[in-house]
């Protein structure tokens, strides 16, 4: 069992159990309703709900997050309202982005949540954009962007650490290693198997970090974001995580690695070591993480009826959002 610093409160111990279990919850019925037929594009993030729980739990809503194609626990971790989110996916009008943005554009800004994007990569030279913006306005904003270890070879990442760094900006880039992009092994494709590594070629610090412990990505978070916050500029953060589904609904991952290989992992499921912790220390009783479990089932249910419920777009919205007056 992970020792972490007194820094973690039980109330946030909690509130990280939680966020995870919503997480898994709302992604296991999202999968329901994308094998139904009633959405589509559906990139689930079941078994990496550690990583952006870890980090979200040291920001604020003036601190922004950019995300991926596989983006909806970095959605939830950044507080953006689960029924929006389902309405979104069912491409309604009450949505975070009113329909037109589906499960990889979901986006709410009074949240800091900028965005999830389906561009390998170009989210992270917009996030080291938002953090210097923040340097230049002299607001002790934290700027992070979550990326997968395909994205790890992209230049943009590249250019945006070289300039962070030069620049001290404050920015996290967190590389959510979970072994495959797409159906490529890391081992394949990141040259020494370390995405972490590259971060001294940049004079900025380089972690690599279990994702599948909520905790040890606290611990890591915690020290990154403090150091943003600073001054001190940027840091490099590899966690290791898994995803447990297919690249998306209708990829087999049985094709490209081994039942032996996923099991190593799910018996090391990031919520269920969180919920050891919490009864470990005494924090919570089982019944206390029952009734937690329970209310987020309950949650994302009505964020389904919500978004039943709620209409489409009408037709003269399609034009709308599209470009800004300069007026």
């Amino acid at each position: 069992m992970t020792t972490i610093t007194s820094e973690l409160t039980s109330e946030k111990a909690l509130w990280m159990f939680e966020t995870m279990i919503t997480i898994r919850r709302f992604e296991e019925q999202a999968r329901r309703e994308a094998d139904s037929g009633r959405l589509r594009g559906l990139h689930s993030s079941i078994g990496q709900e550690a990583v952006p729980t870890g980090v979200c739990a040291h920001l604020r809503d003036d601190d922004y997050v950019l995300g991926t194609h596989r983006s909806h626990h970095h959605c939830i971790a950044k507080g953006v309202d689960i029924r929006e989110m389902m309405a979104e996916l069912f491409g309604k009008a009450t949505g975070t982005n009113k329909g037109k943005g589906g499960t990889m554009h979901i986006a709410d800004i009074n949240k800091g949540m900028l965005g999830a994007n389906g561009v390998v990569g170009s989210n992270i030279p917009v996030a080291t954009g938002v953090a210097l913006a923040a340097k230049v306005q002299g607001k002790d904003s934290v700027s992070v962007v979550f990326f997968g270890d395909g994205a790890a070879n992209q230049g943009s990442l590249h250019e945006s650490m070289n300039l962070a760094s030069i620049w001290k900006l404050p920015v996290l880039f967190v590389c959510e290693n979970n072994r495959y992009a797409e159906s490529t092994p890391v081992e394949y494709a990141v040259a020494g198997t370390s995405v972490a590594n590259r971060a001294e070629g940049y004079a900025m610090p380089g972690v690599t970090v279990d994702g599948q412990s909520a905790l040890d990505m606290y611990e890591v978070a915690g020290e990154a974001v403090a150091r943003a916050r600073a001054g001190e500029g940027p840091t490099l953060i590899e966690a290791q995580t898994y995803r447990y589904m297919g690249h998306f609904g209708a990829d087999d991952p049985l094709s490209y690695r081994t039942p032996e290989e996923e099991q190593y992992y799910k018996d090391r499921d990031c919520v269920d070591r969180m919920k050891a912790y919490l009864l470990e220390t005494g924090t919570a009783t089982q019944e206390d993480l029952d009734a937690i479990d329970k209310e987020a089932v309950e949650a994302v249910a009505a964020a389904v009826k919500f978004a039943e419920e709620s209409p489409f777009p009408s037709p003269e919205e399609l034009t709308t959002d599209v470009y800004v007056s300069y007026r």
